[in-house]
């Protein structure tokens, strides 16, 4: 059961995560402002309510695990995201970051393989908030060709590999940010689409995702 009252003992809890995050090297400004807006804990069993604002992971069924805020804090800030910007978002799991796209003013269109975790999300009335959020099942290596192109591309687990098909989705200028590895620990990337259609590519610090998988899982 979802505890979905936030009161202002949730808000001093998330202030000093926020604080946290600041100090481990977080320095978008909107992007710890996103953070203190969303409420942790909604999206956690009530269970996890005491727990919710300590930077760490946590189960939330079908092997899936909701992020560190770091972690998402982190991403995002690699994003570089600007209002209205067009956000392909690979594996939506808790929606929790999701949520903080929005609460950046991205147009969020999230793909989860997973179709229990989906089925959660669409009946979560908390999501019903972000106008800016468009959920999907399916397959994350094929992204959403019918939306495409999009001004980013976010993937929320371990790539094996760049999938290519989600790279023709990126407009010119955008980029796609994504942790690569097959291994127990990824080194984040960001790939940046130029303008003759070739690829810029940084490397960033190292992470622990849960795989990105093929296919779908009913």
């Amino acid at each position: 059961m979802r505890n979905i009252d936030d009161r202002p003992v949730h808000k001093g809890l998330r202030n000093k995560l926020v604080n946290l995050i600041r100090e481990k090297g977080i320095t978008d400004e909107n992007v710890l402002q996103a953070l203190m807006n969303v409420p942790r804990h909604f999206f956690l069993d009530s269970a996890f309510e005491q727990q919710a604002y300590e930077d760490r992971a946590f189960p939330i069924g079908e092997d899936q695990t909701i992020s560190h805020p770091y972690t998402v804090a982190y991403q995002s800030q690699l994003l570089q995201i600007k209002p209205f910007d067009k956000v392909l978002e690979v594996g939506t799991g808790s929606a929790y970051q999701a949520t903080v796209l929005c609460e950046l003013q991205a147009k969020v269109f999230s793909i989860e393989r997973q179709k229990k975790l989906f089925d959660a999300n669409k009946e979560f009335q908390f999501l019903k908030k972000y106008h800016t959020l468009r959920m999907f099942y399916g397959d994350g290596f094929e992204g959403l060709p019918t939306f495409a192109p999009f001004d980013k591309v976010l993937i929320t687990a371990a790539a094996p590999f760049v999938p290519e098909k989600l790279l023709a989705q990126l407009k010119i200028g955008g980029c796609m940010v994504l942790p690569l590895n097959e291994g127990e620990i990824q080194r984040m990337h960001r790939i940046t689409k130029l303008a003759d259609g070739s690829f810029e590519e940084e490397k960033f610090d190292e992470f622990s995702f849960v795989p990105m998988l093929l296919g779908k899982r009913r």
